[in-house]
């Protein structure tokens, strides 16, 4: 029992001052007023009014356009990580692997500096103007940057990996000697593909769309940076309310409100994961 303490030790005390600590401050945050210059004022009493604020239309407005950006992000990323997993999943061995470095070789690049790459790709000086105005496609500089779809884009280059690298590991759980079957009762690549290999994917298909579209939802370094301040999302928004507003309390709501919806969809995915394992 004491070995067993000994080695979990380092963990919990991990967990306990990195993670239920500051959650325990966060839910005690949310029970005062904001002090006059900020931060908390304990000695005003404790109110319930953030989390009535919470359904204020403004706020309600950056929560729903935060869930379409993270949905079409999501969405993107399944489309074009399927065929590619797929693909990399019918490589011979050891191309295979150089596939699967490639997937994995951005995150070895400091985030920051990856997105401030698209910056000077979709400026109106970037490459992409510069290439299109040079073969004479256009004849003025495109707005790019600074947009909705230069969120979504730069959203798409950060997490594009982690739903191919589910998808390829459910697309290669899959048993050959069912296709043989399908193939063998005359069955055509397609309706092979629709009757054996999507069903039993299905469960990578979640898992992906979900590791794509909890960070997408949270994240404020990409709309900040190709958004420019005109796209909002929940991360900027409770960034905001702790560095730039300095309302604690009502910051503290809302980052367990999406706390608490991104719980509930991760026991949605896994609930629905082990009834199509099941299946």
């Amino acid at each position: 029992m004491r070995a067993r303490l000994v080695l979990l030790g380092p963990g919990l005390s991990y967990l306990a001052v990195l993670l239920l600590l500051p959650l325990a401050l966060l839910i005690g945050y949310t029970a005062f007023r904001r002090g006059r210059f900020g931060g908390i004022a304990y000695e005003d009493g404790t109110t319930a009014e953030n989390f009535a604020r919470i359904t204020d239309p403004l706020y309600t407005g950056v929560l729903t356009d935060s869930l379409r950006i993270a949905a079409v992000t999501t969405l993107l990323a399944l489309l074009l990580g399927y065929p590619a997993a797929y693909a990399i999943s019918r490589l011979p061995g050891r191309w295979r692997t150089v596939a699967l470095v490639l997937v994995v070789l951005p995150f070895w690049t400091n985030f920051l500096i990856r997105t401030h790459a698209w910056i000077v790709l979709l400026s109106s000086r970037g490459v992409v103007n510069s290439a299109l105005t040079g073969i004479g496609v256009i004849d003025r500089p495109l707005k790019l940057l600074y947009t909705e779809p230069a969120v979504v884009l730069g959203l798409l280059y950060a997490y594009l990996p982690l739903m191919v690298l589910p998808l390829y590991s459910a697309i290669e759980r899959v048993d050959p000697r069912l296709l043989e079957a399908s193939a063998d009762l005359g069955a055509r690549p397609a309706r092979t593909y629709l009757s054996v290999t999507l069903p039993h994917t299905l469960p990578g298909v979640l898992t992906g769309c979900v590791f794509v579209f909890v960070p997408s939802l949270g994240n404020f370094v990409v709309p900040e940076l190709l958004g420019g301040g005109h796209t909002v999302m929940v991360g900027n928004l409770i960034r905001d309310q702790f560095l730039t507003a300095r309302d604690w309390p009502f910051g503290s709501v809302l980052a367990l409100a999406l706390m608490a919806f991104l719980v509930l969809l991760l026991m949605a995915q896994a609930w629905a994961g082990r009834r199509l394992g099941g299946r």
